[in-house]
């Protein structure tokens, strides 16, 4: 059997048998983009979401993991682990990165993905959990099975986009990266933001 509509990328598409050690990705940007896209929630298609501020470049293929929400269960991890106040999750898909030596030229792709570890990110007080990864495959990337084994480099370029990527003159920054995990724990936010979205298509329904 096949389609013949297009799947809605955050409700249509499986996140994979493997989960949540292998996971399907639906990437929305790629490091080239000079403009934040993000899937609209009610179509599925990409919309603007806003030009990436001054040179702030999203450090690797970002997106999100299909059928999974950070809601109460995302929350409840982050507020386990951290004295920062957390009012809840952040009500949108678990967003990952993926680390390839191969250039992606656009967003609107789905690929497989080995999450390694990932950040607790507290946004305006809300969990916005990021999830690192590598691409399935890849000669470069796959080597790696932990967040730490990564070069600091690379962790210190996360770490700077997410704490300067909403940031704007004579405001006050709102995310705080409040600890970062290793693979095993990304699991335990994975299966957190697949039961959440269990719990949102219950009350949907």
């Amino acid at each position: 059997m096949f389609r013949t509509d297009k799947a809605h990328p955050w409700h249509g598409i499986p996140i994979g048998d493997g989960a949540p050690a292998e996971v399907t990705v639906f990437i929305e940007i790629v490091p080239r983009d000079t403009v934040k896209y993000e899937v609209d929630k009610e179509t599925g298609y990409l919309k603007i979401d806003r030009p990436q501020q001054y040179s702030n470049v999203v450090p690797a293929n970002y997106g999100f993991i299909p059928q999974t929400y950070c809601d109460s269960g995302i929350a409840e991890l982050a507020r386990a682990k951290t004295e920062i106040t957390v009012n809840g999750g952040d009500g949108d898909p678990l967003d990952i990165l993926v680390l390839s030596e191969h250039h992606i030229p656009r967003g609107d792709i789905i690929l497989k993905a080995r999450p390694i570890g990932g950040f607790c990110l507290i946004d305006d007080n809300e969990a916005d959990d990021k999830i690192i990864a590598v691409l399935k495959g890849d000669k470069v990337f796959e080597q790696y099975e932990e967040i730490s084994q990564l070069p600091k480099g690379i962790l210190e370029r996360f770490e700077h986009y997410f704490l300067t990527y909403k940031s704007l003159p004579d405001a006050p920054n709102v995310c705080e990266i409040a600890y970062s995990y290793g693979r095993e724990a990304s699991f335990e936010v994975i299966s957190a933001a697949i039961d959440d979205y269990a719990k949102l298509v219950g009350k949907l329904r």
